[in-house]
């Protein structure tokens, strides 16, 4: 299978992904170089991995190292303070026209773009929001890419799946889309019952990790678990997805130091023999 045709998968199924936050000591090519030697074949980059090594050794090169290890990048990292208002949107926006084109010369044509801010907001806020997501799906279209929002378990702005679709829906821009991310959902304040909410189709991208054991108010951003290691019901949230219309990568991405510097090529095993499972229980792989 070609990298190009890696994302023409059968609907009702879903592929496994890594995120490179999860083997961000790593750099851009050792990481990647692990994950396809362990089978991996789609990727989510970052940033902060892909702009040093194309500033060190050339665009070409990055594009290349991804086809000769035969790896679909199908996503990035993208921009955050995009949604809410606030004294440094205008930097935001500048800043996502710049990772829109240098993504989009990876192949890549969506960017996560999180909302996780902390200030506190008025319902006025939201109706700036709506505009705010428009103006950044212009920003982002001349590159053919998409913004994903990402609401985030602490946010004060967008902090749950409900208030994400809200938002989108509002915007109604076509480069402007909701994404889902397991662990924001879970352990955050969103219910079960707000996946009923979905629409088929609606989810552009999916975020895949556990919530571990332990007291939900000792849960931060780096308490992640390889999926099939918590407490999520990740069968009954993949079968809903799936029923949702939802075909496409399941991104793992971890945060813990452990598991940021293991080996990326053992780190995508140990992904690789706990989420495959789960997976092909909620048949969806």
């Amino acid at each position: 299978m070609t990298p190009a045709s890696l994302l023409a998968a059968p609907a009702g199924t879903m592929q496994l992904c890594i995120h490179q936050t999860t083997s961000v000591a790593a750099g851009y090519r050792r990481s990647l170089e692990g994950y396809a030697r362990a089978g991996i074949r789609l990727v989510e980059l970052i940033p902060g991995h892909y702009e040093p090594f194309v500033k060190q050794e050339g665009m070409a090169a990055a594009r290349r190292l991804l086809a000769d290890l035969g790896l679909k990048a199908v996503s990035s990292g993208g921009v955050r303070g995009l949604a809410e208002p606030g004294p440094n949107r205008d930097k935001a926006i500048e800043q996502l026209k710049a990772t829109a084109a240098m993504a989009a010369e990876l192949g890549i044509d969506r960017l996560v773009c999180p909302c996780a801010t902390s200030e506190k907001f008025t319902a006025d806020d939201y109706k700036r929001g709506v505009d705010n997501l428009r103006e950044a799906g212009e920003a982002a279209r001349p590159a053919g890419v998409t913004v994903m929002v990402e609401f985030t378990r602490g946010s004060t702005f967008i902090g749950t799946l409900g208030t994400s679709l809200r938002l989108t829906r509002e915007a109604a821009h076509p480069n402007v889309r909701p994404m889902f991310d397991f662990y924001h959902f879970w352990a955050g304040l969103s219910k079960f019952e707000d996946l009923d909410l979905l629409r088929p189709g609606e989810i552009h991208h999916v975020h895949f990790q556990d919530v571990p054991d332990m007291p939900r108010e000792l849960l931060d951003n780096t308490t992640r678990e390889i999926p099939g290691n918590g407490i999520s019901p990740l069968e009954r949230i993949l079968r809903k997805l799936k029923e949702k219309g939802y075909s496409g990568p399941l991104s793992v991405e971890l945060f813990y130091p452990r598991f940021q510097n293991t080996d990326p090529y053992e780190m995508a095993g140990s992904i690789r023999q706990k989420a495959e499972p789960v997976m092909r229980a909620a048949a969806v792989l």
